[in-house]
């Protein structure tokens, strides 16, 4: 099977926006953009990592928080989903947002135009690259070892991987709230229906899930 380049999970306001202006250390998702009123139907499913208490819902996200890690054999992401600095890195004593132990479990590839040496925290390894999206892709792939490439964001890096037509797949939610201004992925999901189908499915939470494939050539 040919190794796919997956978005999973990605949550966007119902205005099309997923993360604010002006990212600090204090606000990953940047000004005026609260993760958790995006996220909210992930955290509040049985699977969600994070959870502590063994109540969560089930059903069709539970399912998509489940299988995150399914099937994917390598990340790709943009800067700012690692950190929230741009430009040359003052020390290279930022390790991420994630901890001891971040959930990719696999090599993950920084795109960045100031690259560092490589970054092993648990069972991730982060690799800094100043590449095009196809270098990157094909990197990634080989180090997938035939298992699909996950692109993870932020909204920067999935419009220029979109615009160079190397996405197989995409699931999108669509949370029920409008965030007016902020970094935007698309107007609707059918502005994608040149090149994928689409297909939508609204959850008891009230979010939408977009599932996008690519047509046949």
């Amino acid at each position: 099977m040919t190794q796919r380049l997956r978005v999973q999970n990605f949550t966007v306001s119902r205005d099309g926006i997923a993360a604010g202006e002006d990212q600090t250390l204090e606000r990953p998702f940047g000004h005026d953009v609260n993760p958790m009123e995006l996220m909210s139907w992930a955290a509040g499913t049985a699977s969600w990592p994070n959870r502590t208490d063994s109540g969560g819902s089930r059903g069709v996200e539970d399912r998509l928080t489940r299988d995150f890690t399914h099937g994917i054999g390598a990340e790709i992401m943009g800067r700012h989903k690692f950190g929230p600095k741009s430009g040359p890195w003052p020390d290279e004593t930022w390790e991420g947002w994630w901890g001891e132990e971040p959930p990719f479990h696999t090599p993950v590839f920084v795109l960045t135009s100031h690259p560092r040496p490589p970054l092993v925290k648990g069972e991730t390894t982060f690799h800094f690259l100043d590449a095009t999206p196809a270098e990157a892709l094909e990197q990634a792939r080989t180090a997938a070892n035939g298992l699909d490439v996950r692109l993870g964001g932020g909204v920067t890096t999935l419009r220029a991987f979109l615009d160079a037509d190397l996405v197989d797949e995409l699931h999108v939610a669509i949370a029920p709230i409008a965030l007016g201004t902020g970094l935007k992925l698309w107007d609707r999901p059918e502005d994608l229906e040149d090149r994928f189908h689409l297909e939508k499915i609204t959850a008891d939470s009230g979010v939408t899930h977009c599932f996008l494939w690519r047509r046949s050539a």
